[in-house]
């Protein structure tokens, strides 16, 4: 059974920093891309960032140059860190694995972040 587990969430003041980790189990983690996407009230699931098995990373432009997205193959864990937080950060984040081959993807349950002004 494949599990996705995030952890990390929580409520922190703008100019703050969070790290996010998600914890995998049931799947071939060092083969899979992982990604980080988040969801705030009323908006689509957008991505924010993604790692390939390689270790190619790659940001969305919200957060580029403020956040890293990391993997410890040996933990079966993925990272985020995003550094001068802004309330435009508020959401759902989510971690989310894709078989490259087959294209296949697995998400987890989520953890909220909550950026106060």
């Amino acid at each position: 059974q494949v599990q996705l587990v995030e952890s990390g969430g929580g409520l922190v003041q703008a100019g703050g920093s969070l790290r996010l980790s998600c914890a995998a189990s049931g799947i071939t983690f060092s083969t899979m891309t992982m990604d980080w996407y988040r969801q705030a009230p009323g908006n689509q699931r957008e991505l924010v960032a993604s790692i390939t098995r390689a270790g190619i990373t790659n940001y969305a432009d919200s957060v580029k140059g403020r956040s890293t997205i990391s993997r410890d193959n040996a933990k079966n864990t993925l990272y985020l860190q995003i550094n001068s937080l802004k309330s435009d950060d508020t959401a759902v984040y989510y971690c989310h694995a894709v078989n490259g081959l087959t294209k296949y993807g697995y998400w987890g349950q989520g953890t909220q972040v909550t950026v106060s002004s």
